[in-house]
């Protein structure tokens, strides 16, 4: 078989289409086809076939998925320059998280990337869906929230503990009295979806007192909720370092939220398999050197 076929079908497998497989490659739509076309050729088998709109990979496509994937890898190893070559590493780090580490940190690390690894890009996609299976496909590079429970090919470190605060625009009116469980239930609320979880620990903390919110909103992300409280009453939670570096330029004010909840540890989450990649490991450090400081920087409005 021929070798060049191998980073080709790899894609292929992996992403279940031959448009997807073409946008990993960097090449055409029918150029994906033609090579599809010569695997099928090579292996003597259908590789992918059509179930509805859909593809799916055949019986001997599974049997080789991770085999094929295993081979790619070795051989994207064996050809990954050392840590004095990072300025030759030409690819897309996918980070998943929370908007706000985007929002606070996006910036500063695009800069540290593109002096070490000039040809290199950075991407931040939402943390609201998906799962650590992600890790696994090679659809993400690292991802960093409270993830629990990690498999044993999922390695990660600890970045910092998580304080959840209540947020609310600096004239609101719940900022004139004392704020108690029964009257932070009595507001309406704006709520972020979140993702693997099926119930809010801000309303297990209030059922656990007797007391239910009222979630006018749910929005996909921790700066929505914020800018959803900044331009009416609602009352927003939020990490409290993301919410302290946007409470100046959007008017806001936090306070301390009259629940008891377990505080949660976020980590930054990779597959085993980039354990030893010199690109990703740079990365790695650099992302953990800028999220582990006791406070995050202001944002800009």
């Amino acid at each position: 078989m021929n070798l060049n076929l191998l980073p080709a079908l790899d894609a292929l497998l992996s992403e279940g289409s031959v448009g997807g497989a073409a946008r990993r490659m960097h090449v055409s739509t029918p150029a994906m086809s033609h090579t599809l076309a010569r695997i099928r050729e090579v292996t003597g088998d259908e590789i992918l076939v059509r179930a509805g709109r859909q593809l799916v990979p055949t019986p001997r496509a599974q049997e080789m998925r991770e085999r094929v994937r295993k081979l790619v890898e070795e051989a994207a190893s064996l050809l990954t320059p050392g840590d004095g070559g990072l300025s030759h590493v030409a690819r897309t780090f996918v980070i998943r998280a929370p908007d706000g580490v985007a929002i606070v940190f996006g910036a500063a690390l695009a800069d540290a990337l593109h002096k070490e690894m000039p040809r290199a890009r950075l991407q931040f996609i939402p943390d609201s869906e998906g799962d650590l299976s992600d890790l696994r496909e090679a659809h993400v590079d690292l991802d960093i929230g409270a993830l629990g429970e990690q498999a044993s090919d999922i390695q990660s470190v600890p970045l910092f503990s998580q304080k959840v605060v209540g947020v609310v625009r600096e004239q609101h009116p719940m900022l004139s009295v004392p704020i108690t469980a029964k009257r932070f239930a009595a507001e309406c609320h704006v709520a972020v979806r979140q993702r693997g979880r099926m119930s809010n620990p801000i309303d297990s903390a209030l059922a656990e007192m007797g007391y239910r919110r009222f979630v006018l909103l749910t929005v996909p992300s921790p700066y929505a909720a914020l800018m959803a409280a900044a331009r009416s009453n609602l009352v927003a939670t939020a990490p409290a370092r993301f919410a302290s570096s946007v409470q100046g330029p959007l008017q806001l004010r936090t306070f301390q939220l009259p629940l008891k909840f377990e505080v949660e540890q976020v980590v930054l989450a990779w597959h085993a398999r980039f354990n030893s990649d010199p690109a990703h490991r740079w990365l790695r450090e650099c992302i953990r050197r800028l999220l582990s400081g006791a406070s995050w920087p202001q944002a800009s409005a």
